[in-house]
């Protein structure tokens, strides 16, 4: 697989979108849903949290697994687990069952997610390559970001909340149709002379720990973002079709800068975007909550699409560089569990201090955070090792 957009690559892209979708519309209906039957913002906390907790416990098996097994069964696992998860909240729309579809839609997207950059990082050749091939797949999240939030608020308004998990159910089967075809690689094996290195080994290493604290960072602002603009949303009375638009405004800036990231990737340094990234995300935080009007909340919403679609790429970039090639599926397993950690804890967290502070509150302290850890992404650039 070369840098270039190619069919195989545009094959997992596809796969990625679809399964993707399925979460990302369930993440925005089902908080909706819970929000208008009477649940506070405590319980739609719990709930959005739980798309992340299947990712912490499952992550670092997946990661194990994908390692053994290449591609394909894991994408066939997770499109099970999706469809399924999607099709209990169509039978049964009740707050116990949605979080048991958040559960398993969001596992399954993370198990997915795993497999898709391992079996790309693997097929690179050289940094360059990485960065546009990191780039180019990352444009399935960001589009999944606005197909599924924006089909779902669409149809819930027109037919109702029920026809809306059906879609989602539907989506991952989408997933399989491109992907199976896909021919998977040989994986690499250990080394015989080396004993087994265990897990934490890899975050021992300085340049490993400072990556995952950086990333952690900044994949919060995603979940602040998901789970505040619902609920501004829903405080100013926004339709969910409008408050799906905010949200797909945001994937398709993000997903746009990464459809021009490939073409200037030779050109970039990983810890420059990454930096840069921060300083806008925290000035755009700052600005957000005083935004009123749906045009103005879907303009900032688009410039921090554009800030935040940098970052992966950049960021498995730097990963698949520093680390062992037969090791690969454990260090993103290890990445995908620190962010879903995160994710898990975060909006739980986003609902006490909504209570307390306010929703603003929630933008200007994340805001806050980011800002204080720009040193930190500085520091990528320093004791660079090649493995």
């Amino acid at each position: 697989m070369r840098g270039a957009l190619n069919p195989v690559l545009a094959r997992l892209i596809a796969g990625h979108i679809f399964l993707y979708a399925c979460m990302a519309g369930m993440r925005m209906a089902a908080p909706l849903l819970a929000l208008r039957q009477g649940h506070g913002e405590v319980a739609v906390g719990v709930l959005m949290a739980l798309f992340a907790l299947t990712q912490v416990f499952f992550a670092l098996p997946a990661g194990r697994y994908a390692d053994r097994h290449g591609l394909k069964r894991p994408m066939g696992l997770s499109v099970v687990a999706a469809t399924f998860g999607a099709g209990l909240a169509v039978a049964f729309p009740v707050f116990s069952v949605l979080c048991l579809s958040a559960l398993l839609t969001g596992g399954a997207a993370g198990v997915a997610s795993i497999a898709l950059q391992r079996h790309v990082g693997r097929a690179a050749e050289n940094p360059t390559e990485l960065k546009q091939v990191f780039s180019w797949l990352a444009i399935g999240p960001a589009i999944s970001n606005f197909l599924g939030p924006f089909s779902a608020g669409l149809i819930i308004d027109n037919g109702g909340f029920r026809v809306a998990f059906l879609l989602m159910a539907a989506l991952p089967l989408l997933s399989w149709f491109w992907v199976k075809s896909v021919p998977d690689l040989p994986c690499v094996p250990t080394l015989g002379e080396q004993p087994e290195k265990r897990t934490w080994d890899l975050i021992r290493e300085p340049m490993f720990r400072r990556l995952l604290l950086v990333n952690w960072l900044l994949s919060s602002c995603w979940d602040v973002h998901a789970f505040v603009v619902p609920v501004l949303g829903h405080e100013r009375g926004l339709s969910a079709s409008v408050i799906g638009s905010i949200l797909g405004a945001f994937a398709v800036a993000s997903a746009l800068v990464r459809v021009v990231l490939p073409l200037v990737a030779a050109r970039l340094r990983e810890w420059a975007v990454i930096s840069a990234a921060m300083a806008a995300t925290a000035l755009l935080f700052g600005i957000y909550p005083l935004l009123q009007a749906p045009l103005a909340m879907g303009t900032c919403s688009i410039l921090l699409g554009v800030a935040l679609g940098t970052v992966q790429p950049m960021m498995m970039s730097m990963l698949h560089q520093i680390t062992p090639g037969h090791r690969h599926g454990e260090a993103v397993a290890l990445r995908v569990m620190a962010v879903n950690v995160s994710s898990f804890s975060m909006p739980m967290l986003f609902g006490l201090a909504g209570t307390a502070i306010g929703i603003s509150g929630v933008f200007w302290i994340t805001g806050a955070i980011v800002a204080g850890g720009i040193r930190l992404a500085f520091k990528l650039r320093d004791d660079r090792t090649q493995t």
